[in-house]
């Protein structure tokens, strides 16, 4: 890992206290927030800071990327789309608003 932490936007961290992070330690969790919620300055920030394989590792385990992060990835890591953890997991609410 690099030396200094990436630089990335608090706001991207509304749900926890963003001085606590651990930025190794919860690598899986920051990767999918960038991956989902991220832009390209962050992108480029989670690849100095972790690099490709762990980028890589954590997108191919996340339990749900929606679907343009998901074909996104297949494609950058030259990954089959069947080869990612939320193709087989799914939503436990399909609806909004079950009816």
């Amino acid at each position: 890992m690099a030396e200094r932490k990436p630089n990335l936007r608090r706001p991207l961290f509304w749900d926890v206290d963003y001085d606590q992070i651990q930025w190794d330690k919860n690598y899986r969790f920051i990767i999918e927030r960038v991956l989902e919620r991220g832009t390209f300055e962050e992108w480029q920030e989670i690849k100095r800071y972790y690099g490709l394989d762990k980028i890589r590792e954590a997108a191919l385990q996340a339990r749900w990327l929606n679907k343009k992060v998901w074909h996104f990835c297949s494609l950058y890591f030259n990954e089959p789309l069947e080869n990612f953890r939320c193709s087989k997991l799914t939503p436990s609410q399909r609806q909004l608003w079950p009816l």
